[in-house]
């Protein structure tokens, strides 16, 4: 956000826990008061297979200069059958529908409706609606999961094992961060 000059545009690709993590509200308070935040894409679970299977991810798109008025919000990823690196690649046409929503000009300005998504995919948030939710956008869901565990969603063995490795080198990270901070206040204190 600091290195955007006024006028500049981002899309930050963020997992999910960015959105509903404790520190998320004060960020995207900081972050819609500096840039309009316009849009919101919630994606296939799996899309970063096989470097993050298995991990619900987010696009935010924004403009740095003026505060966010209304956040659009596309759910691509409830009810959505996850990416898998053979089955279920992810290709094309899993956005076609997301960037007909979203419209022909770059800074989200086109005029939208929520009757653009013919399965309620496209929704707007007003600023109140934002803040009511403790500024973190995962609170504004409005599809529900209704997954049938009928063994189509089960990950291939190859891309549990790259789930399981991600999440355990994460899990290893965090205590090596405990670890060091243990040290260093052990130095501290003597």
């Amino acid at each position: 956000m600091t290195m955007l000059r006024t006028g500049g545009r981002a899309a930050i690709v963020l997992p999910d826990n960015c959105l509903f993590a404790d520190q998320a509200g004060d960020v995207f308070k900081e972050l819609m008061e500096t840039c309009d935040v316009h849009t919101l894409l919630r994606l296939p679970r799996g899309t970063f297979t096989p470097y993050a299977q298995g991990v619900k991810a987010n696009v935010i798109f924004l403009t740095k200069g003026s505060k966010t008025r209304r956040v659009w919000i596309y759910d691509g990823g409830t009810n959505v059958a996850g990416i898998t690196k053979k089955g279920r690649p992810l290709i094309e046409g899993h956005f076609a529908a997301f960037e007909k929503c979203y419209g022909e000009d770059p800074n989200g300005g086109s005029k939208r409706k929520a009757s653009d998504s013919a399965d309620d995919r496209w929704r707007s948030f007003d600023r109140a609606e934002v803040e009511k939710a403790g500024w973190k956008l995962d609170g504004l869901r409005w599809l529900k999961e209704e997954r049938e565990d009928d063994g189509d969603e089960l990950l291939e063995p190859e891309d549990l094992l790259g789930e399981l490795t991600t999440e355990l080198e994460a899990a290893l990270k965090g205590l090596s961060g405990i670890a060091e901070m243990l040290k260093t206040a052990e130095h501290g204190a003597a």
